[in-house]
């Protein structure tokens, strides 16, 4: 199984088509050999945790059944063609699941039973929560804080915020130096754990799914940059 999330920047100029492609796309994806799972994503501003949309930058998430499904798609398919004809700024991440629980419109995409707990290196993580709409505004009340400490936490590289639809439909893909950063962070940051709690307390989800994958490469730029260029990235055999 091969995951893939591509963040794409359109230039202002074409910000019509990028809305265009949320409903054009649909359909290419859904006929696409050997994708086995795909979302069609919104960012916010700058990528970051907010109610702020980017309507520049769009992602898309996909799952594959093979590496070589996934590179065909990237080089010949009506959507990668898309991308070009619009002079889209395109940074891709291919990834292998590590670990992963919870469901995702009631199934887990990214269920393995491969197993890497030797693995060690930058670590790759996917937090996706559908939340219930009578708690939207305690989410957004805390959320602001947290995505704020992660980025100045100790072993973060970036992250990007994605989701479905604003306000209820949300998800953080975040990369980390190494699994024990993002575990530190996660469940011995005070303010962090507080939240967590929180959530469970308050029952602010209706379905969430946790998700980590190793980073197999990169390809592109974001803003002129590859946020991972100098890591060394690598897969167990």
């Amino acid at each position: 199984m091969i995951v893939s999330l591509s963040i794409i920047r359109y230039k202002k100029r074409f910000i019509p088509f990028a809305l265009l492609a949320m409903a054009v796309h649909r359909l290419p994806l859904l006929i696409t050999k050997g994708c086995t799972f795909r979302k069609l994503l919104g960012s916010g501003k700058n990528g970051e945790f907010t109610l702020q949309p980017d309507l520049q930058q769009w992602a898309l998430l996909t799952v594959w059944k093979t590496q070589d499904d996934c590179d065909r798609f990237y080089r010949t398919s009506f959507i990668a063609r898309w991308w070009h004809f619009f002079g889209c700024e395109l940074w891709t991440i291919t990834c292998e699941p590590l670990s992963s629980h919870g469901q995702w419109n009631g199934k887990n995409p990214f269920a393995t039973d491969k197993q890497k707990s030797s693995y060690e290196g930058p670590v790759v993580v996917l937090t996706r929560a559908t939340i219930r709409l009578s708690k939207v505004k305690s989410f957004w009340k805390h959320v602001a804080d947290v995505a704020k400490m992660m980025a100045e936490a100790p072993g973060y590289i970036t992250s990007f915020s994605i989701g479905e639809a604003p306000l209820f439909l949300q998800a953080t893909f975040s990369i980390w130096q190494d699994a024990d950063s993002m575990k530190t962070f996660a469940y011995q940051s005070q303010q962090h754990s507080q939240v967590i709690r929180k959530t469970r307390e308050e029952n602010w989800y209706s379905e969430e799914l946790f998700a980590r994958f190793i980073p197999i490469k990169t390809d592109g730029t974001i803003k002129g940059k590859d946020p991972l260029k100098s890591r060394k990235l690598k897969v167990e055999s």
